[in-house]
């Protein structure tokens, strides 16, 4: 119940709760990816729906304190789970580091935004499955993209490059945007009712 509004807060109060609720919520994100359904060898899993908890800070607070939440994560995940590019130069590096991580996890903090830009008559939950799909969708393109630049020395032999990072890519986004919008979807009542204050 640690997520449950009080009517009145100071604003040190709030800043606190604030800052206490993203970091137990990034530290649940760190501990759902590392019990992964699958790895893939370079790179790439499906989780337990790691995102989610990231994606709950967008939701309910604002965007410039989600995107920092989310390029925190996306620092731990580099520094739990780097994978060496099979480049040797420098901006490959940096590319990489932005396509694969700061990017790539840097977009979920758009859930919050894409969630209240979305038709209020549509159900809250259904509001919320959609922006985690668009976020995940986003964060797919990012891996897409350094699939083709970065990791084409692994592609098979005679098979196109844009198709090799489709397959790879989409084996594992798949199914993490499945289960994190499956999560969201079912929770999503008292998501909306408890953590965001809302009515459902």
């Amino acid at each position: 119940m640690i997520f449950m509004l009080t009517e009145k807060q100071s604003p040190q109060s709030s800043a606190t709760r604030m800052l206490t609720e993203s970091a137990l919520l990034v530290a649940l994100a760190t501990v759902l990816a590392l019990y992964a359904v699958f790895k893939l060898p370079n790179g790439g899993s499906v989780t337990i729906g790691s995102m989610v908890p990231i994606m709950l800070i967008s939701f309910k607070y604002s965007f410039g304190w989600s995107l920092l939440a989310a390029l925190a994560y996306s620092l731990i995940q580099m520094m739990t789970g780097f994978y060496a590019p099979p480049v040797a130069t420098l901006g490959f590096y940096i590319l990489m580091i932005l396509l694969d991580y700061v990017v790539a996890f840097g977009v979920l903090g758009l859930a919050g935004p894409i969630y209240r830009g979305l038709n209020k008559g549509l159900a809250p939950r259904l509001r919320l499955m959609i922006a985690a799909v668009l976020c995940i969708a986003t964060r797919f393109v990012c891996h897409f993209l350094s699939g083709i630049i970065i990791w084409a020395a692994y592609a098979p032999e005679g098979q196109p490059l844009w198709l090799y990072s489709l397959l790879y890519n989409g084996s594992y986004m798949l199914g993490e945007g499945l289960i994190s919008g499956l999560i969201l979807y079912l929770s999503g009542q008292k998501l909306v009712s408890l953590f965001l204050g809302e009515k459902a």
